[in-house]
């Protein structure tokens, strides 16, 4: 296993058995290895002595541990991690057939078409390793790591070849790509959705974020771009394999063309230069169009005719919590999306938007300990694309959740547009209920498929959908009346004053 480290020095006896590997100290047990990774929070370094306490029998870290310590010293051990996880399963990687799709949005979705559509067609068995959850055929396999590291990566991949799947689809995020979860592994498709303005509290600028995008086609056979995206040129500057681009535009290699979009769908033709075929994908707007466009060029790449993919993607079913309507006995809609980036909520109120009967009453926080710039930018969007906004708290994580309400609050003090601010998200969920009259619909932003708040270090139980139930079943709702009009905007000023007076508690609500 050491042989595949690179610029390695060894200061450790020769002949070591291990009986595992582990990045973090409390799961170190007799004959681990245990790799001291770097952090942005924490350093592995500093649990270099608990884990030898428990039983480890080296360390592979970047920096000389104090003392008399077995260890190998490596110039990049997230690096280190993955080549030897890859070693340390079998190298699972190369026994399947693999798809990475990294983008800002449309990632969960698209991962789910193509894990569908390759099913449909080709009767695979197919695994997926993705923020929502990972599955290996229909078989969810639990992991208590949202993102998965480099030594969980390569343990599902195992699970996936030992199960018999021909084909893994794999979400990549930039994190993982700069933080080396990945490294090794061989893509014979990668898939780029789109980039739009997300995590530049790690990145830096947009430019940093794109090359950290761009690091999967270092690692791919075959990219299935976005060719309408401005980000796509530069994303493939250095790649030099085989390209396919999909999108709206009718320079591309296949094209979304006389689109329809409806309350419950998005009907195409798919184009290429040989064939067309109309389908549909049971989810509406916009963005549903290019995650499918995104999904035909990967099948495409694997073999699949076009005809097979469009007749599969007729029968896909969406992803919890991506425009999930809930089923609600009401003469309102309530949706719940995971748009937690500008990007994210501007498509899906424009969705809604094309189809609500009512009003569209948008529910939205943003995230703590992330990128504080996206926040105004959100409420803007979300005070343009709604007729009453509701700003409440996402996860705030270690951030004050008031903080980050005034960070937002000028995105709507811009605007006309009544709204809310009620930092509880339940009693923002409730509030926003109570506004719904008949033909509205009530979008709740940034939680989508995540079942809990993170507030502190702690993540706490809060599943919208039972959130609506509860609310919805307590007859919270209150009797429609007639839109607040007059003074609406020297109220929401007021209401901007009282939110610059609290520190560390109260509640704000609008007229």
């Amino acid at each position: 296993m050491i042989a595949v480290l690179e610029e390695k020095e060894v200061h450790a006896p020769l002949g070591l058995v291990l009986s595992g590997l582990a990045l973090d100290s409390r799961e170190v047990k007799p004959g681990t290895l245990f790799f001291a990774l770097p952090g942005e929070k924490e350093n592995g370094g500093d649990f270099i002595a608990e884990a030898m306490t428990r039983g480890a029998v080296c360390v592979v870290c970047e920096r000389p541990p104090e003392g008399d310590i077995p260890h190998i010293l490596v110039p990049d051990a997230h690096k280190a991690l993955a080549l030897c996880a890859a070693v340390w399963y079998g190298t699972p990687a190369g026994k399947m057939t693999l798809v990475g799709v990294t983008g800002t949005n449309g990632k969960t979705t698209t991962t789910y078409l193509i894990k569908q559509i390759l099913e449909k067609t080709l009767s695979a068995k197919v695994g997926l390793i993705g923020t929502n959850q990972n599955l290996i055929g229909d078989e969810m396999v639990p992991t208590d790591r949202t993102t998965p590291d480099a030594l969980t990566v390569q343990r599902l991949l195992a699970q996936m070849a030992d199960a018999g799947c021909g084909f893994t689809v794999m979400e990549v995020s930039s994190h993982a790509l700069m933080q080396k979860r990945v490294e090794g592994i061989r893509f014979r498709v990668g898939v780029f959705t789109n980039l739009t303005q997300d995590h530049l509290d790690y990145h830096g600028t947009m430019e940093a974020y794109c090359d950290a995008k761009a690091r999967l086609f270092d690692q791919c056979d075959i990219a299935c771009v976005n060719g309408d995206d401005a980000w796509t040129p530069r994303l493939l500057a250095h790649f030099a394999g085989e390209r396919v681009t999909f999108g709206q535009g009718m320079t591309n290699d296949l094209v979304g063309w006389r689109a329809r979009y409806e309350n419950d769908c998005v009907r195409f033709t798919a184009c290429t230069d040989i064939d067309h075929e109309e389908t549909r994908i049971g989810i509406p707007g916009g963005f549903s169009l290019y995650n499918a466009l995104a999904a035909f060029s990967a099948v495409q790449a694997l073999g699949v005719p076009l005809s097979d993919a469009a007749k599969a993607l007729a029968d896909c079913v969406g992803v919890k919590g991506r425009c999930e309507v809930v089923p609600l006995d009401a003469p309102f809609t309530v949706i719940i999306d995971y748009a937690h980036t500008p990007d994210g909520l501007s498509n899906i109120l424009s969705t809604v938007c094309g189809f609500a009967d009512g009003r569209v009453i948008a529910l939205f926080g943003c995230g703590g300990d992330r990128d504080k710039t996206k926040r105004p930018r959100m409420a803007k969007i979300a005070a343009q694309g709604a007729d009453f906004a509701v700003l409440t708290s996402d996860n705030p994580r270690t951030e004050d959740p008031y903080a980050i309400l005034r960070d937002a609050l000028p995105g709507l003090m811009e605007s006309k547009t009544p709204f809310a601010v009620i930092e509880e998200r339940r009693k923002a969920i409730a509030f926003a209920l109570e506004e719904a009259r008949s033909g509205d619909v009530v979008v709740l932003c940034g939680k989508g498929h995540e079942t809990y708040q993170e507030i502190g270090t702690t993540k706490y139980h809060l599943d919208e959908r039972e959130v609506v139930r509860e609310c919805f079943a307590r007859g919270q709702r209150k009797k429609a009346g007639p839109p607040a009009g007059g003074n609406e905007h020297e109220d929401h000023h007021r209401l901007y004053s009282e939110l610059c007076g609290i520190r560390d508690h109260g509640e704000i609500s609008g007229p």
